[in-house]
């Protein structure tokens, strides 16, 4: 049977597993893999374990309470090997790149922020400042306007919008960023500016969640920010 994992932390890690149960119906035991000074913490698992809720909580409360005594790599939900040979194998092999994201990471939490501008409040905002946008607007709307205008005014706004967009999320980061050890942006959905994970120092979570709300703050009403966290840094392994 396919071997799960959940996490990799050190050997001295406690590793306390008692009170915890695996994924899978039934709740497959943990067990740990070690090879040198690198231990994964495991279970059994069926091939093809789809993202039941029941399952992706049980995963996160392994790795929530292996952070909780000490640096943790928290592995994304679904990760397989082959059996405990091979997630021993791998745990040698890329020993050094596990033990500097250990040290990393330890004393760090993520948060993942989504920001994102009213699309109304944006046109009109478009609308006011481009004087070539509210000429193709309004032969647009008078039905005056040949085919070409209409295009080169969707591609106009496009570009407005995009350039606006670019430019609000790099002084959103500009302003953020100080407080945060590390950045990783994800593209933006749609309607959002901004897609983006923080690798935060646990002492300065209080200190990041306040930047966040006087950035939100100071965008106003037309922009929303949706802060998650703090989480567990996968954005970061």
């Amino acid at each position: 049977m396919p071997t799960y994992v959940y996490a990799i932390v050190a050997a001295d890690h406690p590793a306390r597993l008692e009170g915890l149960q695996g994924v899978g119906s039934p709740p497959a035991a943990l067990r740990t893999v070690s090879a040198g000074d690198l231990t994964a913490v495991v279970s059994d698992a069926e091939e093809g374990l789809r993202a039941k809720r029941r399952d992706v909580l049980a995963h996160e409360a392994v790795v929530e309470s292996l952070m909780a005594d000490g640096a943790t790599l928290p592995m994304r939900f679904g990760l397989l090997g082959p059996d405990d040979g091979k997630v021993a194998e791998v745990l040698e092999h890329d020993g050094d790149a596990y033990r500097t994201r250990l040290t990393e990471l330890d004393g760090h939490l993520e948060f993942h922020l989504k920001a994102a501008r009213d699309e109304q409040d944006l046109l009109r905002e478009i609308v006011a400042d481009s004087e070539e946008v509210r000429q193709l607007n309004e032969r647009t709307r008078s039905g005056d306007a040949a085919q070409e205008d209409r295009v080169a005014l969707g591609e106009l706004v496009a570009r407005e919008i995009a350039g606006r967009n670019a430019e609000r999320a790099e002084d959103t980061l500009r302003r953020l960023e100080p407080v945060a050890a590390r950045v990783s942006r994800s593209e933006p959905g749609s309607g959002d500016f901004l897609n983006v994970s923080f690798l935060v120092p646990t002492g300065a979570s209080k200190e990041f969640v306040h930047a966040v709300q006087e950035e939100a703050d100071r965008r106003g009403d037309a922009c929303t920010f949706t802060l998650t966290g703090p989480l567990p840094p996968y954005s970061f392994v």
